[in-house]
């Protein structure tokens, strides 16, 4: 898997992790699924939650940190933990998710029997998030440092980068396309202003200038009758930077 790609797939499940954290158990078990298919569909991540399974005895690591208990006030009724090992915290929480996707457990059984606030399930989903999913997360987030803010960012130059190269390639063949037009004088002498400063932007990399120029631009095809595929590609290039 190339780096960017990697990225990308992992920081969207992180995402989605971060959504859990903060979101509510109304939208838990949707976003849970949504977690379980992003770890599907990426090999590192693939790899990260087969290894720490194998020979992971999940029933008896529910036993031993789901306990219900039965009491007053709010520490009487949450009976849940995590296991001290970090890979068994990856294990234990992974095949939670897997148990509460397929339906064998659902969301507010799970909140009413181990996280139980003041009967409350917002309350009670805030202790699950904050007990359960939020170590998960940090601890996903630590094996792959790569994917953090700085490697989002590093990807994020590096398709702009691609991206002003596309349109820097575009742009010549469409200046040829235009300007070979049968156009007035004065079209003429416009079309000529809009692509050198255009050539120059980009030669820059000013993309709030390219922008601009394209916002005008696009007046102008229009004015001259003269928008096609090839200039919509150019714009489409120009939406990705």
């Amino acid at each position: 898997m190339e780096l960017m790609d990697k990225v990308e797939k992992i920081g969207q499940f992180l995402s989605i992790c971060d959504e859990l954290v903060a979101g509510s158990y109304i939208t838990a078990e949707g976003k849970i699924s949504e977690a379980l298919r992003e770890i599907a569909g990426c090999r590192e991540l693939t790899n990260l939650f087969t290894a720490v399974t194998d020979g992971f005895d999940y029933p008896a690591a529910k036993r031993a940190y789901l306990r219900p208990r039965t009491g007053t006030g709010t520490a009487g009724r949450v009976g849940a933990y995590l296991p001290a090992e970090r890979q068994d915290i990856l294990a234990f929480v992974f095949c939670l998710f897997v148990e509460i996707d397929a339906g064998t457990m659902r969301m507010n059984d799970l909140l009413l029997r181990y996280f139980y606030v003041d009967g409350s399930y917002t309350a009670s989903y805030s202790v699950f998030a904050g007990r359960m999913i939020k170590p998960f997360r940090d601890i996903v987030r630590e094996c792959f440092p790569e994917c953090g803010k700085r490697g989002q960012i590093a990807v994020q130059r590096k398709r702009r980068e691609e991206a002003l190269a596309q349109f820097a390639a575009l742009l010549p063949a469409e200046q040829m396309r235009v300007m070979g037009r049968d156009l007035l004088e004065e079209e003429r002498v416009a079309g000529e202003e809009i692509f050198s400063e255009l050539s120059a932007a980009t030669s820059r990399r000013d993309i709030a200038e390219i922008r601009a120029l394209l916002a005008g631009y696009r007046y102008f095809l229009r004015y001259i009758n003269a928008e096609s595929r090839e200039s919509e590609e150019l714009f489409a290039v120009a939406r990705s930077f």
